[in-house]
C-alpha cells in the first residue's frame, strides 16, 4: 500500500500528542484537563485523516464518537476537579 499525503499528515499529527502527554503527566490539574481535551481533539482529527487516507468510512464514525465521548469525559473530569479548585 502506498503512503499518501493523508497518512503523512496523520503521522505528523501523532507527534502533536507528545506535548499533551507531557502536560498530562506533569502539569497542574487544570493544565491536565486542558491537555486531555486537546488530545481528544487531535485524536479525532487523526482518525479523520486516517479515514481519508485508507478510504475507510468506519473511521469517520469512530472520530465522531471519540469527539462526543471526549467532551463528555472532560466535563466529568472538570466536575470531579471542582472540589479542589
Amino acid at each position: 500500500m502506498a503512503v499518501n499525503e493523508w497518512l503523512v499528515a496523520a503521522a505528523v499529527g501523532l507527534l502533536t500528542l507528545v506535548p499533551c502527554g507531557i502536560v498530562c503527566a506533569k502539569g497542574s490539574p487544570i493544565d491536565r484537563l486542558v491537555a486531555l481535551e486537546m488530545a481528544g481533539v487531535v485524536d479525532a482529527v487523526i482518525l479523520l485523516l486516517l479515514a481519508q487516507g485508507f478510504h475507510r468510512d468506519i473511521f469517520f464514525d469512530l472520530a465522531l464518537a471519540l469527539a462526543l465521548l471526549s467532551l463528555a469525559g472532560g466535563l466529568v473530569f472538570a466536575r470531579f476537579l471542582e472540589r479542589w479548585v
